[in-house]
């Protein structure tokens, strides 16, 4: 059965720090060494004990040419990177000022479409701005014409389909029409209530009036009188006494 995992932290007992301190220094010491024999390295080790005790190892005649050409090599990478680094910010800057200077000289020219700032520019340069301006409404007046009659194209297509549709509705009315037309010619009456004429008996009844109604003065005179006055001057005298 294999060991576990053991959780690397600080040994608090202090004998057991130092013992196992001992044993690690003696096998990382021996591993250097077997390093630098086997693949001819040159290796240099440093080790502080926690007491400050300096312990090292180097393969090669002295600690200090190992150090001194560790430092060459490191100021070497470093200046190679310090360099890359720099070429990279001057490569950067340089961009930037290129990026400013073009948005410079787009305000500038947004400045002179709109007709600001002109007193600066010389008669050649305001006749070429007059072109650049000319050539532009050509293009918009171009667009604009071009969006228009595809407009109209739209328009012209919705009127065609609007014709259609009036012209079948009105081949169905004729068509209605003409069958309404046929079913009174030939008597029938499966027309519907709202197409049939209405009747008059339906709505008048003839007025019931009373003989013997009299408006006016009430004279009683004889039939003789009566008839005789009326014939004289054709008007009933009781009508002349009520005016």
């Amino acid at each position: 059965m294999g060991r576990g995992k053991v959780e690397l932290k600080r040994i608090e007992n202090k004998i057991n720090r130092q013992v196992t301190f001992a044993k690690r220094r003696n096998g990382l010491l021996k591993k250097a060494y077997e390093l630098s024999v086997l693949c001819d390295a040159e290796v240099g080790l440093i080790i502080f004990s926690s007491s400050g005790k300096l312990y090292e190892f180097c393969s090669s005649s002295s600690m200090s040419k190992t150090i001194e050409r560790y430092q060459r090599c490191s100021y070497e990478a470093y200046k190679m990177n310090q360099s890359s680094s720099d070429r990279q910010q001057q490569s950067m800057y340089q961009e930037y000022l290129e990026l400013k200077a073009r948005v410079e000289m787009l305000q500038k020219s947004q400045r002179y479409f709109l007709g600001e700032d002109l007193g600066q520019l010389g008669t050649k340069d305001l006749e070429q701005l007059e072109c650049q301006l000319d050539t532009s409404l050509k293009q918009i007046r171009s667009t604009k014409t071009r969006y228009q009659l595809d407009q109209l194209s739209d328009l012209q297509q919705k009127e065609r389909t609007l014709l259609e549709v009036n012209k079948s509705l009105n081949s169905k009315l004729e068509q209605y029409n003409a069958a309404l037309h046929s079913s009174w010619q030939s008597g029938e009456h499966s027309i519907p209530n709202r197409f049939q004429p209405p009747q008059i008996g339906q709505f008048f009844e003839p007025l019931q009036c009373n003989d013997t109604l009299q408006i006016g003065y009430n004279y009683v005179a004889s039939d003789n009188s009566a008839a005789s006055t009326q014939g004289a001057n054709g008007i009933l005298p009781g009508w002349m006494h009520s005016l």
